[in-house]
């Protein structure tokens, strides 16, 4: 390994180590709360030397957020192969059991990614153009996952063919998101005032997600 090589080397380590670090102050004390200081500590490094690296904790998020998205992308690209032989609206539901699986596995990664669906923060100073656009490539390749199988669905017929794909895609992606942030920031008001349990209460919204793009005349047409 060459000099040039191994400088290099010794900055990706580095800079994976400011992630990492920046990672367990977020998780731990909040995005908001945090600040620059508490992540220099945390790798013990200058602040100076973190701002070398990254320029803002705005930026650092966005690198949590890539490391969340890629975690979840894999594990999308797993579960749909589970249900390669079924139709779009098991693909759809399966995208559904995996965001889930996500959130229960990876609650920190799933916090974040929510936080900034949430939010924002992707128009926010501070975050060099590399770093939002990873983030929105990641982003698009999971609305690339539901896109795909609302067109599988609607060309099996499962689906309601007077559909626009891409507009039944946002609305789905921001009920599910809206869903998880409801059943998350409420979890104790639901389930001691109303007496309902948040993981049925969600797992229902997905039926009814599914239900409102459902092709019924599919069955009927088949008893003809």
């Amino acid at each position: 390994m060459g000099i040039n090589e191994r400088k290099e080397k010794e900055k990706e380590i580095r800079r994976n180590d400011i992630i990492d670090a920046s990672e367990k102050v977020f998780f731990s004390k909040g995005y908001d709360v945090a600040t620059m200081e508490d992540i220099a500590r945390e790798a013990e490094f200058s602040k100076r030397t973190v701002y070398v690296y990254f320029n803002s904790k705005e930026q650092l998020y966005f690198e949590i957020m890539v490391r969340g998205y890629k975690i979840l992308i894999w594990m999308m690209e797993a579960s749909i192969k589970e249900v390669e032989g079924g139709n779009g609206l098991d693909k759809i539901k399966q995208i559904g059991r995996t965001l889930y699986k996500f959130s229960n596995e990876y609650p920190d990664y799933f916090n974040a990614i929510m936080g900034y669906e949430n939010s924002e923060r992707d128009f926010a100073n501070g975050i060099p153009d590399e770093s939002r656009e990873e983030c929105y490539a990641l982003g698009e390749k999971m609305f690339g996952y539901l896109t795909s199988a609302l067109k599988n669905g609607i060309e099996e017929g499962v689906i309601r063919s007077e559909l626009d794909i891409v507009n039944t895609a946002i609305v789905l992606w921001s009920c599910t998101i809206g869903l998880f942030n409801t059943l998350t920031k409420k979890i104790n008001y639901i389930n001691h005032y109303n007496n309902r349990n948040s993981e049925e209460l969600l797992l229902e919204g997905f039926d009814m997600l599914i239900r409102s793009i459902k092709n019924e005349n599919r069955g009927k047409e088949n008893e003809k």
